[in-house]
């Protein structure tokens, strides 16, 4: 069933009948993305209840994501959580030199791992309450 549906009619020259009449039934928000000028993909089927022909236009709609919650902001990147995932990130700069990139990535890993360790300490604090 199709609620607030619209009506297409075509006319078809045949060679010894003359005109034929053909219906095809769409929803609205169809319709009115064809009026846009808008791209309409569906699949196209006859009812075979009532002979009518009838356009079901595909729903291509991405699905929402939530967007992640920041834990906390490092010096060099930052550490977020997901709705499945810990994400941590740390970008250091080439031209420091390889002692200088491993004690940032170090001290920030390190940062990073006690602000989760506060915040689920926090979090199961706030659970037993």
């Amino acid at each position: 069933m199709l609620f607030g549906c619209s009506q297409i009619r075509f006319n078809m020259k045949e060679k010894n009948e003359g005109t034929v009449k053909k219906y095809i039934m769409l929803s609205e928000e169809a319709l009115k993305r064809l009026k846009e000028g808008k791209f309409v993909e569906g699949s196209l089927h006859v009812d075979k209840e009532n002979g009518k022909i009838i356009f079901n236009a595909w729903n291509r709609k991405s699905p929402k994501r939530a967007t992640d919650r920041l834990i906390c902001e490092l010096e060099n990147g930052w550490l977020k959580e997901s709705a499945e995932r810990i994400k941590f990130f740390n970008s250091v700069k080439k031209e420091v030199g390889q002692r200088i990139i491993a004690l940032a990535m170090h001290r920030d890993l390190k940062t990073a791992m006690q602000a989760l360790l506060k915040e689920n300490y926090l979090n199961d604090n706030n659970l037993t309450e």
